[in-house]
């Protein structure tokens, strides 16, 4: 683990695209904390490091399916919660 996750919460929207789309949500999780970012950009990537090391918000997106919904993971800047959702939800 990279960092502390804090809480662990979804929106309901995530909630319903994680069943529907049959997602592992641990499996998510695990990723997120351990520095697969997913599908976000390289500068994202690189601020997600800085991120770690400086206390500052990380964030993970990860592709639901063939359509490419997404769906994020997000740890607060003080490492107090991880939420799951979509992205128009942010």
């Amino acid at each position: 683990m990279l960092f502390k996750l804090g809480q662990v919460v979804a929106t309901p929207g995530a909630l319903r695209a994680i069943e529907e789309n049959n997602l592992d949500t641990w499996s998510l999780i695990q990723r997120h904390v351990n520095g697969d970012w997913g599908c976000v950009p390289e500068e994202d990537k690189q601020e997600n490091q800085l991120s770690i090391e400086n206390g500052y918000r990380i964030m993970s997106s990860y592709q639901m399916n063939e359509q490419g919904d997404k769906l994020w993971v997000i740890t607060e800047a003080d490492r107090s919660s991880t939420c799951l959702l979509l992205p128009d939800e942010y």
